[in-house]
């Protein structure tokens, strides 16, 4: 008695594809820390050496000194607290424009009313930078942080409205006629066509959003804060104190890449039933 052992050479194709997959992870994190680690040596390089020719390296700090104050400066309380009142700062502010932006861009999207009456207005204001609005928020606002945070706003504002507007307008009526077909009211629509199709468009706002945010907030802090990141780098420009000056431009990265890497992993969670290449997927 013989058995009919049917599927095998798919079978034993997924099984060699996933050592495969492994290695080509492995491999792009290798190359991804050794640019890192390449950019690094070369700043050592060029810094230890004082080259001069045209671009001035001798003036730059060396990357021992910065890791010294790095150092240094992790074991103060003031740079944990510039470092939290910089986030409270920027996950306020996002986080407020990131509803209010989701919100204006569907009105916009769905009704000519909302369109006829905000959109002049929205256009008009969008192409403004946030930075030079520092002016009028210190004069509207009566305590400094709130300025601060409404700049913050206001960065990651226009970028959501804009790409959810898109989004809702780019979905295929096809989809909300269906709904309605079988019986599905406005609140279905929007549950089920809607908020769903939209998610990729929103989330691409979402991550163009968070990193013109932070862009604006170190702005503010350098301009009218008293605590964070920004304020900190400033003063330590002014006062010459460079491995300083460098030690909060990394924090500045660090965090940055840390909140948009946070913005697209839980985009990637929320839109998982999207088609994606083994290259995007890693």
């Amino acid at each position: 008695m013989t058995a009919v052992i049917t599927g095998g050479p798919a079978v034993s194709a997924a099984v060699d594809a996933a050592p495969r997959r492994h290695a080509s992870v492995r491999r792009s994190w290798l190359l991804r820390l050794a640019s890192v680690a390449a950019a690094v040596g070369l700043w050592q390089l060029l810094t230890a050496a004082d080259v001069r020719w045209w671009l001035r390296f001798d003036t730059l700090p060396t990357v021992d000194e910065v890791f010294a104050t790095l150092v240094r400066r992790l074991g103060t309380e003031a740079y944990w607290l510039d470092l939290a009142q910089s986030l409270v700062r920027i996950l306020t502010g996002f986080g407020l424009a990131a509803v209010a932006g989701v919100v204006t861009g569907i009105l916009l999207g769905r009704s000519r009313v909302a369109a006829d009456v905000l959109g002049p207005i929205t256009e008009l204001i969008r192409p403004i930078p946030a930075i030079a609005v520092v002016p009028v928020a210190i004069l509207l606002f009566p305590a400094g942080e709130q300025g601060i945070v409404f700049i913050t706003f206001l960065a990651a504002y226009f970028p959501i409205l804009v790409s959810t507007r898109h989004a809702v307008r780019a979905l295929p009526t096809l989809w909300e006629d269906s709904v309605r077909t079988l019986g599905g009211g406005r609140w279905d629509v929007l549950s089920q066509v809607v908020f769903p199709g939209i998610l990729p468009g929103v989330f691409g706002g979402l991550s163009v959003g968070m990193g013109v945010s932070w862009i604006c907030v170190i702005s503010a802090e350098m301009i009218s804060g008293r605590l964070g990141i920004g304020y900190r780098t400033w003063q330590a420009y002014t006062v010459l104190a460079y491995p300083d000056v460098f030690v909060g431009i990394i924090t500045i990265g660090v965090l940055g890449f840390a909140t948009s890497a946070a913005v697209e992993v839980l985009g990637r969670r929320l839109t998982s039933w999207l088609p994606r290449s083994e290259e995007y997927a890693r």
